[in-house]
């Protein structure tokens, strides 16, 4: 489970350089390349965290 509590963090971190990225960009290209990184690992760490919380609820 640790392991899966460092991924989401680093997921989360990676979420946020990506919005920082975004509003920053000036190019079209670049913001919307860092809008699509961002919802991708928006979606990969909502799907952690689903399992992580059926992970938690099997062992209760």
């Amino acid at each position: 489970m640790k392991d899966m509590q460092a991924h989401l963090k680093t997921l989360r971190a990676n979420i946020a350089q990506c919005e920082r990225l975004h509003r920053e960009s000036k190019s079209r290209i670049k913001r919307d390349i860092f809008w699509r990184l961002m919802t991708h690992y928006k979606a990969l760490a909502d799907e952690l965290e689903r399992a992580m919380a059926g992970m938690q609820s099997e062992e209760a």
